[in-house]
């Protein structure tokens, strides 16, 4: 596992070459350009997290805490501030404790977000790695208007070696998750993973369609612990940002599934979206294996994109 573990660590610093590229040699530039920490410093340092896609107000947030850390500290030198705002920017990161307790419950995952983010292939990764860990899994095809969804879903499910629950593309999805709901009690099921639709996150009718989901669920199986994942492509941006803000008036997120993080110039998007919205980024994928969706470690992301 520590080996995997490694080698996904790994991957992930190859994956944010193009981020850390866009900031690091001119962020290094900053810390060692300026001889004394002043407005200009500062100013300097602001503009390019903003341009590493942190944004302008987690951006603000964390410069705030360094000056207070300048302070403490009785800091000097630019380059002593370097460590001290990577440990600023971890600490924005940090996922807590009991961030995956659901993994340890009987649970229902809601996996939302706009179509072509990466959705279903990420419900059929969780899914294979729930299975591997001992899990029993049930999925649910409740995408049900995008071509081709419920064909792929499948086929992850095969690959998964679980059990799916779908219904007539084009159905309606909270019917295949009310049929969903009913096979998992019966088959004492610990995690039912819905896909949903992805229809762009301007139309009402799919927000409707997620609150009339999550009636659903309360309804018929309220004893569960819920789960919504939203999932965000990182290679968006802002735009990212934008989406889950939308979905959140629909649904209560419980987290995020960043993925296509290798090879994007806007991995700082990850620490805007867990300061803005508040919610934990719980997961993030850097490739088509099911092992290249892992559990996010603000740690290791935060190295792996202020890496010297």
């Amino acid at each position: 596992m520590a080996e995997e573990k490694k080698g996904f660590f790994g991957r992930l610093v190859a994956g944010l070459t193009k981020t850390r590229d866009s900031i690091a040699s001119v962020f290094d530039d900053i810390f060692s350009g300026f001889s004394s920490i002043d407005d200009d410093f500062y100013e300097e340092l602001e503009e390019v997290l903003v341009m590493a896609d942190i944004g302008i107000h987690t951006t603000e947030k964390i410069i705030e805490d360094l000056k207070v850390k300048v302070k403490e500290n009785h800091l000097k030198e630019p380059a002593q501030c370097r460590e001290y705002l990577i440990r600023s920017i971890k600490d924005q990161m940090a996922v807590d404790e009991d961030a995956y307790a659901f993994e340890n419950k009987k649970t229902v995952i809601l996996v939302i977000g706009v179509n072509g983010v990466g959705k279903t292939t990420s419900v059929g990764k969780l899914a294979g790695q729930y299975k591997n860990s001992g899990k029993k899994v049930l999925l649910a095809a409740a995408d049900t208007f995008r071509a081709g969804a419920i064909e792929q879903l499948t086929e992850w499910s095969r690959r998964a070696g679980v059990d799916i629950i779908a219904g007539q593309e084009g159905s309606d999805p909270a019917s295949v998750v009310f049929d969903a709901l009913a096979a998992a009690k019966a088959r004492n099921v610990d995690m039912l993973i819905c896909d949903t639709a992805g229809r762009l996150h301007n139309k009402k009718n799919l927000m409707e369609e997620l609150k009339k989901i999550n009636r659903i669920i309360d309804r018929e199986y309220p004893e569960a612990y819920r789960e919504t994942m939203i999932v965000l492509d990182g290679t968006t941006g802002q735009n990212a940002l934008v989406q889950a803000k939308q979905f959140k008036e629909a649904a209560d997120i419980t987290g995020i599934i960043l993925t296509k993080l290798d090879g994007t110039a806007k991995g700082g998007i990850a620490i805007a979206i867990q300061a803005e919205l508040g919610v934990p980024v719980k997961y993030i994928g850097i490739g088509e294996k099911i092992e290249d969706l892992q559990k996010f470690d603000s740690d290791s992301f935060v190295d792996a994109l202020f890496q010297q």
